[in-house]
């Protein structure tokens, strides 16, 4: 595989290593995402959709920009959740900021003009539910419940709650995140992977590093590891063949899904080539190899939570 694409370059730690943690960076993250989406979206049979993802991955940001200086763990809390290799920000016990509220309204109401029609009605159903409603729905989408009722509404609550989660990682930073025990979490809030990229370090090129679904941290796991189960016997890698969204896509990156026999589970890895990809985005892009993959017995071993499975 190597030699398919060229990695990704990311800064070398001042010990001249490879960091093991990339935390996300709140100044251009989800802004970055709309100007993939919107590349991806050129001749793609899901154009107008992955446009839609564009528009809502623009107001993530400026939510994110106007988001306020939430609590974090203080040092006592950061150093014991280091000591027992737990994530600081946890997805099912971090106290949730209810400023996430205000971003769900904001991410709602700014993408409503763009929004599909049958989905105009989700959006302003949304926008009048209670809190404690709305924390209902948050805790779904935590658990990656996403589906049953109400679940056209839950890619915007995530949205919402990658806001939160993004501005908490990206404060924190990857002083604040140690690698756990359990390589294939995140070290952040303990959520699952979206997908895998490959990067070069230096002069250390191939390395692999797993992306949150939630809060966009990064962290590094070795080639040829099953990201749920830890096995390295019985991988394989999966991609599509003369079709044409793969040819959309792959002008900039090459899509495999590493499949694992062992759990029977896949997760995307991607390759880039020339220009940036984003692993949330360039996973939606490739949905045809969802379905080849799912054929083929296996499950997803992490979520895009701006994806209703089946809807």
């Amino acid at each position: 595989m190597s030699g398919m694409a060229e990695a990704q370059t990311i800064p070398i730690t001042p010990a001249g290593q490879p960091p093991q943690v990339i935390a996300p960076d709140a100044t251009h993250i989800f802004a970055a995402r709309a100007r993939r989406f919107e590349q991806l979206a050129v001749g793609h049979s899901l154009s107008d959709w992955l446009r839609f993802l564009a528009v809502v991955s623009r107001v993530q940001q400026e939510a994110l920009q106007a988001f306020p200086a939430i609590a974090l763990p203080d040092a006592a809390e950061l150093a014991r959740a280091r000591e027992h290799r737990m994530p600081p920000l946890p997805a099912q016990s971090w106290p949730r900021d209810p400023a996430w509220h205000e971003a769900l309204r904001q991410i709602a109401a700014a993408v409503r003009p763009a929004a599909p029609s049958a989905a105009r009605a989700a959006l302003d159903r949304l926008v009048e539910l209670p809190p404690d409603r709305l924390e209902e729905l948050a805790q779904r989408v935590l658990q990656t419940e996403l589906y049953g009722i109400d679940a056209a509404l839950l890619p915007y609550v995530a949205a919402a709650l990658q806001v939160l989660w993004t501005a908490g990682a990206s404060r924190l930073g990857a002083n604040g995140i140690a690698m756990l025990d359990v390589p294939g979490v995140c070290p952040c809030c303990g959520f699952l992977p979206v997908a895998s990229v490959v990067k070069r370090a230096g002069e250390v090129e191939g390395l692999r590093y797993l992306h949150c679904a939630l809060c966009n941290t990064e962290w590094n796991l070795v080639r040829v590891k099953c990201a749920a189960c830890d096995a390295n016997e019985g991988i394989a890698y999966q991609q599509l063949q003369n079709h044409a969204d793969a040819a959309a896509t792959t002008d900039r990156a090459a899509v495999r899904a590493e499949t694992c026999d062992s759990c029977n589970s896949y997760l995307k890895i991607i390759y880039p080539d020339k220009g940036a990809i984003d692993p949330v985005a360039d996973d939606l892009a490739t949905l045809a190899l969802d379905i080849l993959v799912d054929e083929l017995g296996y499950a997803r071993a992490g979520p895009n939570l701006l994806l209703v499975p089946g809807g």
